[in-house]
């Protein structure tokens, strides 16, 4: 697979400094700053020049986003169906112009359907119902977890989150080891963005499925779950509670689903007999 840059101003900046100033509560002065702002720009999705959809994202890791967004929207079944990637700059955005092998090609534009920007809800801008992902439920055993695992990831978080930390403004999703040691992080303005990302880096890495758990920093809802199940992993953390039709995909798909995940405790939705206390403290 083949990625390269065509414009010669790209990549732009994921971050974008601008003035602001600081009211305080307690009648304290004004003070003025330099603040740090995500950059947020529409990016075109092409499929053999073919344009499929819009998304608002950081535009940062975009290679690793045509992997992982390809795959979980059921266009590519590896990372080896896709022969190149081009990201260019338009007049309002970047385009990432994907090209597929011939056979993948021809499949996708017999199953081809219109979408928009999904930044906000995830499913705006599908034609109906029957449009809705449904992943195939990943093989296997799903993996057993200490609960000193998910701690330890856990704590290493907020210091893997370079982009957040600087403007305080984007999601994170992160693949952890089963001790619980992270081994890759992809950030983005948008949850579902970060997820693709962080799928098609670890696509792009050979990454088995089995060997470790993701983490999320959002919302979890319903397309978070199917993304992962599309990757085929099977456990899932989350910093917040999951949606109820997250759940109930969880379950059918047999995914350990974790939610409100904190430094002192988490809840477990789905799968609690594969968290087991062995060695809690850290």
């Amino acid at each position: 697979m083949s990625t390269r840059p065509s414009e010669e101003r790209l990549p732009i900046s994921e971050v974008q400094e601008t003035p602001a100033t600081v009211l305080t509560f307690d009648g304290g002065a004004p003070v003025s700053i330099i603040r740090a702002i995500p950059a947020e720009v529409p990016v075109g999705i092409t499929y053999g020049d073919i344009p499929f959809a819009v998304m608002m994202a950081t535009p940062s890791e975009l290679e690793d986003f045509a992997v992982g967004f390809s795959l979980t929207e059921g266009v590519i079944q590896k990372a080896e169906d896709i022969r190149g990637i081009r990201v260019e700059r338009e007049e309002q955005g970047l385009r990432l112009a994907i090209d597929l092998t011939p056979e993948r090609l021809r499949t996708h534009l017999a199953r081809r359907r219109a979408l928009s920007g999904r930044t906000g809800c995830g499913l705006c801008g599908i034609g109906d119902l029957d449009a809705l992902p449904q992943a195939r439920s990943p093989v296997g055993e799903p993996p057993r977890l200490s609960l000193a695992a998910i701690r330890h990831a856990l704590g290493m978080l907020e210091r893997e989150q370079s982009l957040n930390a600087r403007t305080h403004a984007v999601h994170a999703a992160v693949w952890a080891d089963l001790e619980g040691t992270i081994r890759c992080v992809r950030e983005d303005v948008g949850r579902h963005n970060a997820l693709d990302k962080l799928i098609g880096a670890l696509c792009r890495q050979g990454a088995s499925p089995s060997a470790g758990f993701m983490i999320v920093t959002s919302r979890c809802s319903f397309e978070l779950v199917e993304k992962v199940a599309a990757f085929g992993a099977r456990t899932l953390v989350s910093i917040s509670a999951p949606t109820s039709l997250a759940l109930e995909r969880a379950r059918l798909l047999d995914i350990t689903l974790v939610g409100i995940a904190r430094h002192d405790s988490i809840t477990v939705f789905h799968g609690v007999e594969r968290i087991h206390r062995q060695d809690v403290l850290v």
